[in-house]
């Protein structure tokens, strides 16, 4: 289940990445027939939303551990 939970996180943050070059791409080119450079970002704010609420969920139920120590 941890695994799997990574895997997820992981694959989201590169969502989360290739959104905001898609975002770029969108701004460079301007082009009036293509999505605006707001969808791909929007995109972008919703997988970080998805993955702030399953690390929020791993931790309350205790699948994920919080580094006790930060230090």
């Amino acid at each position: 289940m941890v695994i799997a939970a990574k895997i997820i996180l992981v694959l989201l943050m590169l969502f989360m990445v290739v959104n905001l070059m898609r975002a770029l791409l969108a701004m460079l080119r301007n082009d009036p027939t293509k999505p605006p450079m707001t969808h791909y970002l929007g995109r972008r704010v919703l997988f970080s939303a998805i993955a702030l609420v399953i690390i929020v969920v791993l931790l309350g139920s205790g699948v994920l551990a919080p580094n006790p120590r930060p230090y």
